[in-house]
């Protein structure tokens, strides 16, 4: 959620804040500003609304070579100019930016109203320039940090002021940053999108550390002031992955690079003739994997709905009792942990706030927590004791596609790296990772289903309510389904396991109610096609995502589109590709922005 750019150097500044901004706006926003500071003073220009409106305000001749900006998802306060970041304090000398929340906000706005501050905002980002400014005696870098010892909750922030123009003052607390090394200049940033047309090399700040950023130097410390050792590294992402490369939306272009994504995260993990899986990242902590007696998956979103295909697969093929836990429930209970309980965070960005608060209580209550993540370098994939990356290249589109392939693919990778250290066969691993290895082709041909999943949402575009059922590896993918119509088309839509739906949800259906039943060929076939016919019965539109060569669901179903065949397990990897395809067509069909969908953001940082 929300955007951070900053930039020092010698190059104007103003330039590389836009561009930075226009690359983080698939994170959510409704708000943008920036300031640009001298020695003259700090100069803010800040307005609600997408980022073309702030760009008519700027002054493109503007010469600052020190500025940040930022895009707001509002937390504190409506979506309007006065509450769009930067803040300044009472002097207008120091500015600050931020992502996160400030949970005493109110305490201390009274505190500093009694000092007579004067508000301008409802923000608790203002709270904390002011705060700032109170402290400031000369020093910018000894007032923040003066200011965040009375801070309780999450932050990435960048300070600057017109006292020390040519510093960049930043802290992180749950809230991504990252610092772009060129030069003779540094790029701040909450996500790498924002700084790789001008480096791949980066530092990553972690919780708890101060970076104070000058064109020539690099300083991080602790909140103690305990100077940190600075590691730079490499970004492993490319400018022209997260260009739109002739398609008209990112969620087009990400569905539609799933088979080369899913290639690029199985390449040099499996191998056919030996039958065996390698994972890299899991060898040094492997004894004690394998003798697990328990798994939890956690997750958010997306993420849940991977983890729980994840969830089926440790079963059957690890036979270890398994279970998924939404993060942000499994970090405010009570959970049992026994000796041998390994945890299994799932996210996307490596940056989802109450993934990373379950990761932490695992860990704090004797856990080995492994981490499944796409972005190199993040939080989780730092704070986890083992993990795997995903690589399947950045995500744009706010509504996730490629990750969950990504995903569901090394969940079912260390499924069978697990399984075949523990009672597997030879022949069994063999013939799951043939099958796997071949799904990216089979994703090549199922792609030409789009004409079909348009057709489908063209005639029901207008329905405003719909249903997807699945049984068995199928359920999450109806739960995906149905999130994927939510999110970017805004028709209401509801997951379930088919078998459940007449436990209450089939009072639901009407005449002409579009439900999506996933019934691909497998062990619970011929139960899926009771439940399609109790749908028709009672006169819904059935959409089937059907295995090809199925000629009985074609009698029952209004349209059919095919997925080709493969092991049940890994049934998933295809059949929520119409389902994706469907909700793409469907919100460009209603006029909505697919990937910025409303009151939406690509990474939650925020509870």
């Amino acid at each position: 959620m929300c955007g951070i750019v900053g930039y020092v150097g010698s190059r104007p500044a103003l330039p590389i804040l836009v561009e930075g901004l226009r690359r983080l706006e698939y994170r959510g926003y409704d708000s943008a500003g920036v300031a640009l500071v001298d020695e003259t003073g700090v100069s803010v220009t800040k307005t609600a609304g997408r980022f073309h409106v702030l760009e008519q305000l700027l002054d493109a001749n503007a010469a600052h070579t020190h500025g940040i900006g930022h895009t707001r998802w509002a937390t504190h306060g409506a979506p309007t100019n006065i509450n769009a970041h930067p803040h300044t304090d009472c002097s207008g000398r120091i500015a600050v930016i931020h992502n996160g929340i400030i949970e005493n906000d109110r305490a201390l706005r009274t505190y500093l109203e009694q000092q007579g501050v004067s508000f301008r905002s409802e923000t608790d980002t203002e709270v904390l320039a002011q705060l700032i400014g109170k402290f400031y005696e000369g020093d910018l870098e000894q007032a923040v940090r003066r200011a965040l010892r009375d801070v309780s909750g999450t932050y990435g922030i960048a300070v600057v002021c017109s006292d020390e123009p040519d510093v960049i003052v930043a802290a992180r607390k749950g809230s991504p940053l990252i610092i772009g090394v060129g030069k003779g200049e540094h790029i701040l940033a909450s996500d790498a999108a924002a700084i790789l047309a001008h480096t791949t090399q980066v530092v990553y700040v972690d919780d708890g550390e101060m970076a104070h950023i000058t064109p020539d130097t690099l300083r991080l410390t602790t909140l103690d002031a305990i100077p940190v050792p600075q590691k730079v590294e490499e970004v492993e992402w490319s400018l022209e992955q997260i260009e739109l490369a002739g398609y008209e939306h990112f969620m087009l272009k990400e569905i539609f690079e799933q088979p080369d994504a899913l290639e690029n995260c199985l390449r040099g993990r499996i191998d056919l003739r030996a039958g065996t899986v390698h994972l890299g990242g899991l060898e040094e902590r492997s004894r004690e994997l394998i003798r697990t007696k328990r798994i939890i998956l956690t997750a958010c979103g997306t993420a849940w709905h991977a983890a729980l295909v994840g969830e089926y697969l440790f079963e059957e093929l690890v036979r270890v009792p398994t279970e998924t836990e939404y993060a942000s429930e499994f970090r405010y209970r009570n959970p049992i942990i026994d000796d041998g309980t390994v945890v299994i965070a799932v996210s996307q960005s490596g940056e989802t706030t109450d993934t990373q608060a379950a990761l932490r209580e695992a860990k704090q209550r004797g856990a080995l927590v492994l981490g499944v993540v796409n972005v190199v370098g993040s939080t989780i994939a730092r704070e986890t004791d083992i993990g795997v990356y995903l690589h399947v290249g950045p995500e744009i589109g706010v509504a996730s596609t490629k990750a969950f392939t990504g995903q569901v693919a090394v969940l079912a990778l260390i499924a069978c790296y697990l399984g075949r250290r523990k009672h597997m066969s030879p022949a069994a691993a063999t013939q799951f990772i043939t099958a796997l290895s071949k799904i990216p082709e089979q994703m090549r041909g199922l792609l030409n289903v789009a004409a079909e999943a348009k057709e489908v949402a063209e005639k029901y575009v207008e329905r405003n309510n719909w249903l997807y059922l699945g049984r068995g590896y199928d359920y999450p993918v109806a739960l995906e389904g149905a999130l994927k119509l939510k999110e970017i088309s805004y028709i209401h839509a509801e997951g379930l396991p088919a078998a459940e739906m007449k436990h209450g949800p089939i009072a639901l259906i009407t005449e002409g109610m579009p439900v999506v039943c996933i019934a691909t060929a497998g062990s619970q076939y011929e139960k899926i096609l009771s439940n399609v016919s109790e749908v028709r019965s009672r006169g819904g539109s059935i959409v089937a995502i059907a295995t090809e060569g199925d000629d009985k669901i074609g009698l029952l179903a209004d349209h059919v589109l095919y997925v080709p065949d493969t092991l049940e397990s890994l049934q998933p990897l295809l059949t929520v590709i119409p389902l994706q395809l469907i909700a793409y067509h469907a919100a460009v069909l209603r006029g909505c922005n697919v990937d910025k969908p409303r009151n939406l953001a690509k990474s939650v940082t925020v509870e």
